[in-house]
């Protein structure tokens, strides 16, 4: 086991209304803190999906495990081969390596906050995703991008099945 201390020297305090939004309804994202800002500790986004809405199709981190903690309404995790329906107070804390993937109950809104730690710089990650979204680049591009922000695309039969 190793252990990673960061080094950063400065309290972070990020106001709500000082994150940037990235997205609108059905998906929006907003950017805390990324990892620069923690010294490489972790990155965070406050995701909130409307009605089913998927927030991430599955996907696996090498150098990394990811957090997340429902604000309010109720998420589907898919966990390697599970997937669990998580309500607001619960956590779910996926390994690095492990496929996952999250998207608001079916009929449901969701409030996530996400971590991601140790951190990866992924806030443009996000401007990415928005930018695909609003036709200005190819869906493909994202896909040239897996390894600057460790997020590996993935099949899962049983995320599919659960969505279907």
């Amino acid at each position: 086991m190793s252990l990673f201390v960061p080094e950063f020297d400065e309290t972070v305090i990020v106001r709500e209304a000082g994150a940037e939004v990235v997205g609108r309804a059905p998906v929006t994202v907003r950017l805390p803190t990324d990892s620069g800002a923690t010294g490489g500790a972790l990155s965070t986004q406050r995701v909130t999906l409307t009605a089913g809405a998927e927030g991430a199709r599955p996907h696996r981190h090498d150098r990394g495990a990811e957090m997340f903690f429902p604000l309010d309404g109720a998420a589907d995790v898919l966990c390697g081969d599970d997937v669990v329906t998580a309500g607001p107070g619960d956590l779910v804390v996926v390994p690095p390596g492990r496929p996952h993937a999250f998207a608001a109950v079916p009929g449901a809104d969701a409030d996530l906050l996400i971590a991601l730690t140790p951190g990866v710089e992924r806030f443009e990650y996000f401007r990415h995703l928005w930018r695909i979204r609003l036709g200005e680049v190819p869906a493909r591009s994202i896909e040239d991008a897996q390894d600057r922000y460790d997020r590996h695309f993935l099949s899962s039969p049983a995320r599919d099945a659960h969505r279907s």
